[in-house]
């Protein structure tokens, strides 16, 4: 039992994560013009990617573009996705 508290800590660490991340992007509003930027925004991506498709799942459930299938199987995608960010974030916070 403890071993799936574990894990569901770390879905809601990296999901976490990846909402702090995907709010800094939009507030900052990065521009990606350069080689460097463009680079930097993908990483951003990287780690922000969970909060995005989920959000783009809700919204096209809600606007009947996807079918629960679909939305489903994102959700279960950012799941996968968070837990890798959340064991990543845990991890170098135990090294800290």
């Amino acid at each position: 039992m403890k071993d799936i508290w574990l894990i569901l800590f770390a879905i809601a660490t990296g999901f976490t994560a990846s909402g702090i991340m995907a709010n800094l992007y939009r507030v900052l509003g990065f521009k990606a013009e350069t080689r460097n930027e463009r680079i930097l925004r993908a990483v951003v991506l990287v780690i922000a990617g969970p909060c995005v498709l989920v959000e783009n799942a809700v919204s096209g459930v809600l606007a009947k573009r996807w079918k629960y299938m679909q939305f489903w199987t994102a959700a279960a995608g950012a799941a996968y996705w968070s837990l890798a960010i959340g064991l990543f974030v845990l991890e170098m916070a135990l090294k800290m």
